[in-house]
C-alpha cells in the first residue's frame, strides 16, 4: 500500500509572544520580553503554507487554540469573571498568565506521533496525542489537539485516535518532532528518544523531553510491527546544547536522513543498522568541521522540511536564517551540486517563529495518506486560493500587530481570541472544537 505525505501546519495563534518559556531552546530563552507580531507571524506561516501548496505539495492547515486558558487559571485559584480571572493572575502571577497563554500549539510537529495505515496491523492511520508534560505552557494542548485531530480525520474506517501518554516524567512525549520514517513507499518507524526513564546517558545542562518508554508505547498502541521499528537515543551532548528535539539536528524523508553527525548517540552503529534496515539508505552526514552544532541550531539548517518532487527529487525548504550565514549556505550550495537526491533550496522567512524557537519543520505534523484515505480528511482544512485568500482577510481582521507580556493583562485580548477562533471554526467547518465553544 503505497502513499504520499501531506503536511499539516499551525496556523500562528493570536497570543504569540515571546516570554522565554522553553527551558532548553536557546532561541525562546534569548528572544524573552521582545516585542512579538502576532499578525505577522500567522501571515508568514499562510505564506510558506500556500507556497508549498502552489508547488505541488498537499498542504493542510490546524488552527490554533484559544488563548489566554481559564480554566487552568481557575484551577490554580483564580476566581471570578473571566475579565477579574485574568486581571488577578497578571497581578500575581504573570508568569502563570504568560504560560496559559501561550501560542505553541502553532508548532504542530508536536501536537502528536501518526502512523500510516501501511505499518499499523489494523491498516488505519494512528494519531497519539502528544502529552508535552516536560513544559507547562505546553501540557495543556492535548485536550484541544485531540477534538482538532478529530474533526480533521474524522472517519473511523480510516483513522484511530488514541488519547495522551499518562501525565508523567518517565513517559515525556513530544510527538512527530522526534519521529522519522524511511523508506522508498514510508514503511519504516524510527522513533528518537533523549533518555531511558529506567536510567542510563542522559543530558546534563537541560531537560531530555522524549523518553524511550514513551516511544515504545506509542509504536504499541500503533500497532507497530517491531521488526520494522527502530529506537535511536539523541546525542545528550546535542540536547545540552539547545538540541531540545530530534527536528533541531536531523530531518528524513523516504529512504534519506540528513542530520549533523552529532546528531545520535552511537551514530555509526546506528547508521549501520539503519543501512541494514531501509532499502536504499542514503545518508547526508553534515560533519562539524563544516557546521558545528551551535550553527546548526542558530540557523535551524536540520528543522527543515525535506519533501518529495514529482521528479522523484527533493526539496529542502530552510529558514532565512539558514540562507543568512555564509558558511551553512555555502555547505547547502555545495550539497545541492553533490550527487544525492535534494535538488533544490526553498528559504522562506519565518522570523516570528523563530525568534521563539520553531523552524519550518516544528510549524508542520507530516501526515502519509492514500488516495482513499486523503479522501477522507475534512476538505475545508486543505490549502487553496480561496482559502489563502479567506485566511488572510481574517487574519488582518482579528489580530494584533504587536503584542507584549504585559498585553496579556488586557480582557479584550481574550474577547478578540474567542472571536477570531469562533470564526476560523466555521471557516475551517470544524464545528465545536473549543471548550468555549461548548
Amino acid at each position: 500500500m503505497s502513499g504520499f505525505e501531506a503536511n499539516f501546519d499551525g496556523l500562528v495563534g493570536p497570543t504569540h509572544h515571546y516570554a522565554g518559556l522553553s527551558v532548553g531552546n536557546e532561541a525562546s530563552q534569548n528572544n524573552r520580553d521582545g516585542l512579538s507580531n502576532p499578525k505577522k507571524a500567522a501571515l508568514q506561516g499562510l505564506y510558506k503554507m500556500k507556497a508549498l501548496a502552489d508547488r505541488g505539495f498537499v498542504q493542510g492547515i490546524l488552527p490554533p487554540q484559544p488563548r489566554p486558558n481559564l480554566r487552568l487559571l481557575r484551577e490554580v485559584g483564580f476566581q471570578g469573571s473571566d475579565e477579574q480571572v485574568i486581571r488577578q493572575a497578571a497581578h500575581a502571577a504573570p508568569q502563570l498568565l504568560s504560560a496559559f497563554s501561550s501560542a505553541s500549539s502553532m508548532w504542530t510537529a508536536n501536537a502528536a506521533t501518526v502512523s500510516p495505515s501501511a505499518d499499523s496491523a489494523d491498516g488505519k492511520v494512528h494519531f497519539t496525542v502528544a502529552n508535552l508534560n516536560n513544559k507547562l505552557h505546553r501540557m495543556q494542548e492535548a485536550p484541544t489537539t485531540s477534538a482538532i485531530l478529530g474533526a480533521t480525520f474524522a472517519d473511523p474506517r480510516y483513522f484511530a485516535h488514541h488519547a495522551a501518554l499518562p501525565q508523567h516524567g518517565d513517559l515525556g512525549d513530544e510527538g512527530a518532532a522526534n519521529h522519522n520514517r524511511f523508506c522508498r513507499e514510508y514503511d519504516r518507524q524510527f522513533f528518537v528518544y533523549g533518555r531511558r526513564a529506567s536510567g542510563g546517558i542522559a543530558p546534563v545542562k537541560y531537560p531530555a523531553r522524549q523518553t524511550l518508554e514513551a516511544s515504545e508505547a506509542v509504536a504499541r498502541l500503533h500497532q507497530l510491527d517491531p521488526r520494522y521499528t527502530v529506537f535511536a537515543q539523541q546525542a545528550p551532548q546535542a540536547i545540552d546544547r539547545g538540541v531540545f528535539h530530534n527536528d533541531v539536528i536531523a530531518v528524513s524523508n523516504r529512504q534519506v536522513l540528513f542530520c549533523h553527525e552529532q546528531a545520535f548517540a552511537d551514530q555509526t552503529a546506528l547508521l549501520q543498522q539503519l543501512a541494514q534496515r531501509v532499502p536504499g539508505f542514503t545518508p547526508l552526514v553534515v560533519p562539524a568541521s563544516r557546521v558545528s552544532v551551535a550553527e546548526a541550531v542558530a540557523t535551524y539548517l536540520f528543522n527543515s522540511q525535506l519533501l518529495s518532487r514529482a521528479d522523484g527529487s527533493m526539496a529542502l525548504i530552510l529558514p532565512q536564517e539558514a540562507q543568512e550565514h555564509a558558511g551553512v549556505w555555502e555547505y547547502l550550495n555545495e550539497l545541492l551540486a553533490g550527487d544525492n537526491p535534494i535538488a533544490d533550496l526553498r528559504v522562506f522567512d519565518l522570523r516570528e517563529s523563530m525568534a521563539n524557537g520553531g523552524g519550518p519543520a516544528c510549524l508542520r505534523l507530516r501526515v502519509v495518506l492514500t488516495a482513499e484515505e486523503y479522501q477522507a480528511v475534512n476538505p475545508h482544512v486543505l490549502m487553496n486560493d480561496t482559502l489563502f485568500a479567506t485566511l488572510n482577510d481574517w487574519v488582518d481582521r482579528y489580530y494584533r500587530d504587536r503584542l507584549t507580556q504585559a498585553d496579556l493583562a488586557d480582557p479584550q485580548l481574550l474577547r478578540e481570541g474567542r472571536d477570531a477562533l469562533d470564526r476560523l471554526t466555521q471557516i475551517l467547518q470544524l464545528g465545536s472544537v473549543y471548550p468555549f465553544q461548548q
